[in-house]
């Protein structure tokens, strides 16, 4: 008794959803094909199964050079970087003509490179361990006698997915962006006033209404390690600041909850300013170091969460750190210490407060050990630099 290959087909839908936690992105509808995320893989980016009966190699051929096209039209559509997807035939029987040479190499479509194995009744098992090789994950091959209902696999599989989608979802929809909202509308109204009482690039000005400023600091007003992170200097720096708030400050409320985020928002500003204030003796403003804050809490996921961080915001919220501190770096009058304490003091604080439905002491604990470190180490530092 051999396997049915529409039992093999759906037997290894139901192994990468619910075992290797592969995401479903596209099912047809009549099932025969289906289009998975293998999350992680550095190998392929997709993997497509596809069962349908080939007669001719020609037959096989035709719908490679047509499956990549297709999917590289949808990456030029989305700006994706290029794409590797292993083709996966379930058929009955090989192609009755000479097939091999077709999948002998990668098919390439512009910048999508697609590699092709059929499974037939003849060599399933064989493939099947070669198809473990291919996705680096062990699966496990049915018994000839294992009676599998198909439909059951079918309707597990599609719900399994679609409940880790909705609960990926609630993660990053948990509380509404209120804070951010009334920060945004204090940044704004502090503008309006410095531009009132002498202007907000006047220094006199800023250090009067509660800039960073190192000598008051030592003489004991500590509280401007917080006030600074809601004045600007200049529109374009309002500007610049007021935007990023609302769209990352927004994400970062909706993940944590109101509660969270204003601990996260605030411990980042003056971690910021904590860092500045031990690195830099020029006057300082600004939400910048909160909202490095804000992208250190978005780091946390990648601790909490890693195979949802790296399949949604990891690999662009990397990307986007890393060029805005090497911005820092570049433009004079930045004030790059502190976008890293903010940075530093935002993923500390979510070490500390974690995200909804979330309680790992030890994490937790770590958190709070590093955050005293990292306070007592740039406070004592700060003193020490501001008197030589």
């Amino acid at each position: 008794m051999m396997i049915k290959q529409d039992d093999l087909y759906w037997s290894l839908i139901y192994e990468f959803v619910t075992r290797h936690e592969y995401q479903i992105i596209r099912l047809s509808d009549d099932g025969r094909e289906i289009l998975l995320d293998p999350y992680r893989n550095k190998d392929f980016q997709i993997v497509r199964l596809i069962r349908m009966e080939l007669d001719w190699g020609s037959q096989l051929q035709q719908d490679i050079e047509k499956t990549a096209a297709q999917i590289d039209h949808i990456r030029k559509q989305s700006w994706k970087h290029p794409i590797q997807i292993l083709n996966i035939y379930i058929s009955s029987y090989p192609p009755v003509d000479d097939w091999e040479f077709r999948i002998e190499r990668p098919h390439q479509y512009g910048q999508t490179t697609l590699k092709s194995i059929v499974i037939d009744k003849e060599k399933d098992h064989e493939s099947v361990l070669f198809l473990e090789k291919l996705l680096h994950v062990p699966l496990t091959f049915p018994s000839e006698n294992e009676f599998l209902d198909t439909q059951e696999l079918k309707r597990k599989a599609i719900s399994y997915s679609n409940r880790r989608i909705k609960e990926e979802k609630q993660i990053f929809h948990f509380g509404k962006p209120i804070f951010t909202y009334l920060f945004t509308a204090i940044q704004v109204f502090m503008f309006m006033l410095l531009e009132a009482s002498g202007g907000s690039q006047n220094t006199e000005t800023l250090v009067q209404f509660g800039a960073k400023y190192n000598p008051f600091i030592i003489d004991g007003e500590w509280w401007r390690f917080i006030t600074p992170v809601f004045l600007h200097i200049g529109m374009l720096h309002l500007l610049m600041n007021t935007l990023a708030l609302v769209y990352i400050g927004g994400a970062v409320e909706r993940m944590y909850g109101s509660a969270k985020f204003l601990f996260i928002y605030l411990f980042a500003g003056a971690a910021g300013s904590l860092a500045s204030f031990a690195l830099s003796p020029s006057i300082s403003a600004g939400a910048s170091g909160a909202i490095f804050g804000c992208f250190g809490a978005l780091l946390y996921l990648g601790i909490s969460n890693p195979k949802l961080f790296f399949r949604t915001i990891g690999s662009n919220l990397i990307f986007i750190i890393g060029l805005n501190l090497l911005f820092g770096f570049a433009v004079p009058n930045i004030d790059n210490a502190g976008h890293i304490g903010g940075l530093l003091g935002g993923f500390l604080a979510a070490l500390i407060v974690q995200l909804p439905k979330q309680n790992k002491w030890g994490l937790r604990l770590a958190g709070i050990v590093l955050s005293l470190i990292f306070i007592i180490a740039a406070y004592t530092y700060g003193f020490q630099f501001a008197e030589n």
